[in-house]
């Protein structure tokens, strides 16, 4: 959450003239409505079921995909993602994750969350992060993590 994800995928996948997927946006054409009112309407357990019933579809050979910050924590998902693709771990501290999302009201997983809630989640899903493929350094601009992105996808 808040690492750049869906910017830098979409560079990414523009500079190498591949097909791009956001998961999230995925899930929310599928659904009709935002994310925030999906969870407000169904909860996060309808979120996370429709999440990984696309999946599979955006996961196509030669395609750069965003994925949501909690797909991969799903034991499927991730085994669906690591026989797929080349993960990349868009790597931040806490801190500049929370400059960049603290005030967001559009995150429902935020909603009513005290920072260290927050910074809580973000040390249980980065275990799982860090079993990526690569690592880049995503604490820069979207232009430069997308080099690296790039870099890392092509080499």
């Amino acid at each position: 959450m808040g690492s750049g994800k869906s910017v830098v995928g979409a560079l990414v996948a523009y500079r190498a003239k591949a097909p791009f997927f956001d998961l999230d946006f995925m899930i929310e054409s599928e659904a009709g409505m935002s994310i925030a009112d999906l969870f407000a309407a169904r909860g996060e357990p309808a979120f996370r079921a429709l999440e990984s019933r696309l999946l599979p579809s955006a996961l196509q050979t030669g395609a750069v995909v965003a994925l949501g910050g909690g797909t991969v924590i799903d034991e499927a998902n991730w085994q669906l993602v690591r026989e797929r693709a080349l993960s990349v771990y868009l790597e931040l501290p806490f801190q500049s994750i929370w400059h960049r999302i603290g005030r967001t009201e559009n995150r429902p997983l935020l909603a009513g969350r005290l920072r260290k809630e927050v910074e809580l989640l973000y040390e249980h899903r980065r275990a799982r992060y860090e079993l990526a493929d690569r690592r880049v350094d995503a604490d820069r601009s979207p232009d430069d993590v997308a080099a690296d992105v790039l870099a890392q996808w092509s080499g």
